[in-house]
C-alpha cells in the first residue's frame, strides 16, 4: 500500500502501468519467438471530419518512448487536427508494446484539456483568461492540465506545485475563506490584511461576493484599498447570480462613477465559452475551472498498420503508412507515404525521435504560438 493513490514515474518508464493483456501479449510472442517489425499510427478518427482538436502530452509521450530502439514522428505540439496519425511509431513491437496504456493516456487526457482551454481562449481573445480548474482533478495530474492550458494559449493558472513544475508562477489572491475568516460585515479588514501581507509584485484583486450585494462588496473593497486596488472579482454561486451581465455592468457603473476606470473586473465560477462570449466586451478577464480540467480526453487508439513492410489493419482502420498535411486554406490531409501531397501542402508528421533518441525540443511559448496560428488556419471556434 502507498500513501497516496498514484502510480509512479519509475511505474510508467518500466511498462508496469499498463494493461494486463499487453503483459499476456509479450508473454505469447516471446514464447512463439516472435517480435516483428511494425508501424503503428495513434489515431483518433481516420479521416478528416472538421471537428477540430488539439495536440498536447506530447513532451510526457516522448518521455516515456525515449530510449527504446524507436523512430518515432509526431504533428507539432499545439498543431490542430481533425482525423489520421498524430504520431507514428517504427520498431520492434516488443520494444514499445506494454507502452501503450500510458502513451494514449498522456496524449488523450492532454489533448482533451488543451482542446477545451482553446475554445475558452477563442471565445474571449482579447481578455485575460486564466486556468482554475486543478482542485477538480486528481493532484498528481495538475501540471499536465496547467501545461494543457498554457499550450492552448491562456494566460496562466493557479496551481503553486504545476508551477514549480513548468517554470511559472501560479496566479490568484484571495478566496472566499479569507473573507469568512475575518467574520461576518468585516470585508474591509481582510482586504487591509491581504494588501498588508503579501508581496507588493501579487495585484491587489478583491473578491467581491461573500456576503452581500456585488456592488456593496465593491465599494467595500475600493474604501479599504483606495489606488491600491487593481481589480475586483466577481465569483457570484450561480444560484444568487440573476442576470451576470447586468450585475458586472453596475459594478463597472459605480466604479466609473467614482473615478476608479482602471480598476478591472474579473469573473469566475462554471464558466466557459459561451459565458466568456456574453461577457468579454465588459469584464477584463475571466477564471476557468471545469470546462477545461474536467474535458473529456479525446479517444485516441494505437493501430498497427505495417508488419515487416506488409498492410496490415484491424477491422475499421486503414492500413499502410501515412502521411498528414495542412494546406494553404487550412485544410488537413492524409495520404499514403510515397503518395503525391497535396498542391501548397505542408507534411505535419515530424521526427520525435529516431534511433531511442529525442531530437525535438519543447517550448509551451512557441506551442501556444503554433495553436493560435493554427487555429486561425482552420477556423476553429469560428462564431
Amino acid at each position: 500500500m502507498t500513501e497516496f493513490d498514484i502510480v509512479g514515474p519509475e511505474a510508467i518508464r518500466e511498462g508496469d502501468a499498463t494493461d494486463a493483456y499487453f503483459k499476456r501479449t509479450e508473454a505469447t510472442l516471446r514464447h512463439a519467438g516472435k517480435n516483428p517489425h511494425v508501424v503503428a499510427e495513434v489515431t483518433a478518427d481516420q479521416f478528416p471530419d472538421g471537428e477540430f482538436e488539439v495536440f498536447a502530452g506530447v513532451k510526457d509521450a516522448a518521455a516515456l518512448l525515449e530510449g527504446h530502439n524507436l523512430d518515432v514522428d509526431a504533428i507539432p505540439e499545439g498543431c490542430l487536427f481533425d482525423g489520421g496519425p498524430v504520431m507514428r511509431i517504427e520498431g520492434k513491437y516488443l520494444d514499445f508494446a506494454r507502452l501503450e496504456t500510458s502513451l494514449l493516456g498522456f496524449l488523450s487526457h492532454a489533448s482533451g484539456c488543451a482542446t477545451a482551454a482553446l475554445e475558452a481562449r477563442v471565445a474571449a481573445p482579447d481578455s485575460i483568461v486564466l486556468s482554475f480548474g486543478a482542485r477538480h482533478v486528481h493532484p498528481s495530474i495538475a501540471a499536465m492540465v496547467e501545461r494543457s492550458a498554457l499550450i492552448a494559449g491562456l494566460d496562466g493558472f493557479s496551481h503553486v506545485a504545476a508551477g514549480e513544475i513548468l517554470g511559472r508562477e501560479a496566479s490568484g489572491t484571495m478566496p472566499h475563506a479569507l473573507i469568512i475568516a475575518f467574520g461576518r460585515n468585516k470585508q474591509e479588514d481582510a482586504f487591509r490584511a491581504f494588501d498588508e501581507a503579501v508581496p507588493e509584485d501579487v495585484p491587489r484583486v478583491a473578491l467581491c461576493d461573500t456576503y452581500g450585494d456585488e456592488v456593496g462588496e465593491v465599494l467595500s473593497a475600493v474604501d479599504a484599498l483606495g489606488d491600491h486596488l487593481d481589480s475586483v472579482r466577481l465569483d457570484t454561486t450561480s444560484s444568487r447570480r440573476g442576470n451576470f451581465r447586468h450585475i458586472v455592468r453596475e459594478v463597472r457603473w459605480e466604479l466609473d462613477a467614482r473615478g476608479y476606470e482602471d480598476v478591472g473586473i474579473f469573473v469566475s465560477g462554471g464558466l466557459g465559452p459561451k459565458e466568456l462570449r456574453e461577457l468579454r466586451d465588459v469584464v477584463a478577464g475571466f477564471g476557468v475551472g471545469g470546462y477545461i480540467s474536467n474535458a473529456n480526453p479525446v479517444d485516441f487508439a494505437l493501430d498497427i498498420v505495417e508488419v515487416e513492410g506488409e498492410l496490415a489493419a484491424k477491422r475499421g482502420k486503414l492500413s499502410g503508412t501515412k502521411e498528414v498535411y495542412r494546406t494553404a486554406d487550412g485544410g488537413h490531409h492524409i495520404g499514403l507515404r510515397g503518395q503525391d501531397a497535396p498542391d501548397d501542402a505542408t507534411p505535419l508528421l515530424e521526427p520525435l525521435i529516431r534511433d531511442g533518441e529525442l531530437v525535438r525540443d519543447f517550448d509551451i511559448d512557441a506551442a501556444a504560438d503554433y495553436s493560435k496560428a493554427d487555429a486561425e488556419r482552420v477556423g476553429f471556434g469560428a462564431e
